[in-house]
């Protein structure tokens, strides 16, 4: 088998961790790009997804993006009617954009 690098390593230890302590709360998945940040909510355990946002299109700065993504979702999630989520960084550090999306979403009224 060969070795995973450090991003893999990264993802399979958060996901485990969010298996053990998510609950039946969906999970806040988070995808970043050199370009574009990607998130959407997901229900695992119906296997769809509740909300989405993306960049694409977006005009300013990657930070602004990353924010309004997190708006956006926010927004969506609370349409709807999820509240409560697990995020899910997947194998990317909780710095920059990503953690701008969570700050941005957390206001928006998710609670993670």
């Amino acid at each position: 088998m060969a070795k995973l690098n450090l991003f893999d390593r990264r993802k399979r230890r958060v996901r485990t961790s969010l298996r053990a302590r998510s609950g039946s709360r969906p999970r806040l998945s988070v995808h970043r790009t050199g370009r574009h940040i990607y998130a959407q909510i997901i229900d695992d355990a119906q296997g769809r997804t509740l909300a989405a946002a993306n960049t694409l299109g977006a005009k300013g700065t990657d930070m602004e993006a990353a924010t309004r993504v997190g708006q956006q979702l926010a927004e969506k999630a609370k349409a709807a009617g999820v509240t409560a989520v697990v995020f899910d960084r997947g194998g990317f550090l909780f710095h920059g954009r990503v953690k701008a999306l969570a700050e941005a979403a957390r206001e928006g009224g998710l609670e993670f």
